[in-house]
């Protein structure tokens, strides 16, 4: 199936998100279809908080590398490092990859719905296949957190050609429903711990993403690793080193 069909199945299309090869590695071997990006992660493995475009660069060169994989690779590139549609565009053609996921925020702050607009209309017109998925920030940064406003931002994001319609936050069943009616393409959510997958599919969400919550888990992890040993606790296990470097050895051979 395409990227795009994923999104039209007879469930929501799962996305985890990793923050580099090996957790991208480990989600494929999982059996994930698809795979995004996280830029949380990846901007804090780089020691940098989120946002800020910290993670241009960064973001550039992992997608090069996940571009290997048997897989579908959706990127996470924040405002798209730039004012401009045209810079942004070009950003993204450079990507190589299936989707990407644009937000209409900056510097933590809502953008015009315009230029938000304006910067998808030329993704799509520079990469006509890819999967663009709008990023509504209404109830993430809990600026004109509504229902109305946020319907109002997705329908010029979809006039301008987005594929898909991202409300990061959005949680109630109530206003999860009413999204998905209204926005006409298909609805992403973060996982909703009070919801199963099932009842988010009965909702109308076509794509439920994992964002950060396998980074930060990974981390409390291995901090929880530490102390077991320090202080005499039973240890978890993890996958064994031989199987783990097999993995990362099969991956450089696709460099060839």
């Amino acid at each position: 199936m395409t990227f795009h069909e994923l999104h039209h199945g007879d469930r929501p299309l799962i996305l985890p998100n990793a923050w580099d090869v090996p957790s991208a590695l480990a989600f494929l071997r999982a059996g994930f279809a698809a795979i995004g990006t996280t830029s949380f992660g990846v901007a804090s493995s780089l020691g940098r908080p989120d946002g800020g475009r910290s993670t241009r660069e960064a973001n550039l060169s992992l997608a090069r590398a996940l571009s290997r994989l048997p897989c579908h690779i959706s990127v996470d590139v924040e405002d798209g490092y730039a004012d401009e549609p045209d810079q942004v565009a070009e950003y993204v053609a450079g990507l190589g990859v299936a989707g990407v996921n644009i937000e209409d925020s900056s510097a933590g702050k809502l953008i015009s719905p315009e230029a938000h607009a304006a910067k998808v209309r030329e993704v799509k017109r520079r990469c006509p296949g890819l999967f663009v998925n709008a990023r509504v920030d209404t109830y993430w940064l809990g600026e004109e957190a509504t229902v109305d406003a946020t319907l109002e931002r997705a329908a010029r994001y979809v006039e301008a050609g987005a594929d898909g319609v991202f409300v990061p936050g959005a949680t109630e069943p109530s206003v999860l429903r009413r999204l998905a009616v209204g926005i006409g393409v298909p609805l992403n959510v973060l996982v909703v711990p009070t919801l199963s997958i099932g009842e988010l599919a009965d909702l109308g969400v076509r794509r439920v993403s994992t964002g950060s919550l396998p980074y930060r888990v990974a981390i409390d992890a291995a901090a929880e690793v530490a102390v077991a040993v320090r202080d005499g606790l039973a240890v978890a296990t993890g996958t064994p080193y031989p199987d783990m470097q097999a993995r990362l050895a099969r991956y450089e051979q696709t460099a060839g």
